[in-house]
């Protein structure tokens, strides 16, 4: 099979249909010649004759008979198996799996609902991404695509749509000094113990996600990471629309100012995309923009 080329294949089910050189060339879009040489490296690669032909006829020779017989319904399945794939990649339908950090909030039921009234023969199905892998379901085929905070630098990864763009906010315990404080500027967290993410999110994410020098634990979900602020074990850095969702009375979301945006992007594996996924994306870039920097999920 080394080096096997479909062409070749497809040149010798022609011919054996045909039995003429010339038809076999036009019903391919190649010359006669070409034919010829096709059939020849076939025959060289299989180490005997296929194809007897005289000035007066072609036909196939006992071994020819047998390769063809065999040959066509194995080469007919091959076509459908590519044909199949070829729809399912084109078109947007059956289903899509989209993961999302955090919270699957209004703004990301938006869009799914945009791209389900668009494409009503795609079921969405929506998955949680782990706070401390988010690229991880991505990466393994889990989900199609998901919203996740950036940065993103991984080499397999599309980066897509940006769906929001929020202000920071620090979850202190009530018992924090910066508990009745209104706001804070970012060069007051130097030396805060910012809580982070657990590996396997990459050292880079994690650096973004709590950028202090400071030793603080590592979680692998935001409610453990909610749950070390209210023992005063550390401070987490949130989005607004996050702080407001997961609220509680032992923990205090003051906003901070200085300190980049949390910024969310719908994210694909580069050998994963397909028309659906694309034309969910399109459904997200939607979204975000008529969400006027709204969130689509957490952290």
């Amino acid at each position: 099979m080394s080096g096997l080329e479909v062409r070749e294949l497809e040149c010798f089910l022609a011919l054996a249909e045909e039995l003429h050189f010339g038809r076999a060339g036009e019903r391919l879009y190649v010359s006669q010649s070409r034919v010829s040489q096709l059939l020849a490296a076939l025959e060289q690669r299989i180490g005997a004759r296929l194809v007897e032909r005289t000035s007066r006829r072609v036909r196939l020779t006992p071994l020819g008979e047998r390769f063809h017989a065999e040959l066509r319904p194995a080469y007919a399945e091959l076509a459908d198996v590519v044909g199949r794939a070829r729809e399912s990649a084109r078109g947007v339908a059956g289903r899509i799996r989209i993961g999302f950090q955090g919270t699957a909030d209004a703004r990301l039921m938006e869009a799914i609902t945009t791209f389900q009234k668009r494409h009503p023969g795609c079921v969405t199905e929506i998955v949680e991404v782990p706070f401390a892998d988010p690229f991880g379901a991505v990466r393994q085929g889990d989900v199609d695509a998901a919203i996740v905070l950036l940065p993103v630098a991984e080499p397999e990864l599309v980066l897509g749509p940006l769906f929001s763009r929020q202000q920071q906010t620090v979850a202190v315990s009530v018992r924090h000094p910066f508990a009745s404080r209104t706001s804070l500027a970012a060069a007051e967290l130097t030396d805060v113990p910012l809580i982070s993410a657990a590996a396997p999110a990459p050292a880079y994410w994690r650096e973004a996600q709590a950028p202090s020098a400071v030793p603080a634990p590592a979680v692998r979900t935001l409610q453990e990471g909610l749950t070390l602020v209210a023992a005063d074990r550390g401070a987490m850095l949130l989005c607004r629309p996050t702080a407001e969702y997961h609220g509680r009375r032992d923990v205090v979301f003051v906003p901070v100012e200085g300190v980049p945006d949390s910024v969310l992007g719908l994210v694909w594996h580069r050998d994963g995309e397909t028309e659906r996924v694309r034309a969910f994306a399109r459904a997200v870039a939607g979204a975000g923009a008529g969400a006027a920097g709204g969130e689509a999920s957490a952290a």
